[in-house]
């Protein structure tokens, strides 16, 4: 299993929506995510900067079609309005490279 982290970043004005959003997580979106080996999901913010930290555990197979699934896109799309994104509404992230890891 592969530990992945990335961070995105909050538009302005949005933290409480952005917590309760994720707080009242659609069951099919947690559903989607647990059957594409994604589990241990956390995300953090600085307040300050509103730069998110997410960080999760990967399965090596299955996620490759994830971004294809239409509750996937319905959840871009809901967010798209209170954080970075691209076009098609999936979220703007930088992958963050793993320098050192205390097991």
């Amino acid at each position: 299993m592969e530990r992945i982290a990335f961070t995105m970043k909050l538009k302005p004005g949005y933290i409480a929506e952005y917590k309760r959003r994720h707080a009242e997580l659609w069951p099919e979106m947690k559903q989607l995510l647990q059957e594409n080996g994604i589990s241990d999901y956390s995300i953090f913010l600085d307040e300050e900067s509103l730069l998110l930290f997410a960080v999760h555990r990967q399965e090596e197979t299955g996620i490759s079609n994830l971004k294809e699934k239409e509750v996937l896109k319905r959840w871009w799309k809901y967010m798209a309005e209170i954080m970075d994104t691209h076009s098609d509404y999936s979220p703007v992230t930088h992958p963050l490279t793993l320098v050192f890891h205390l097991d």
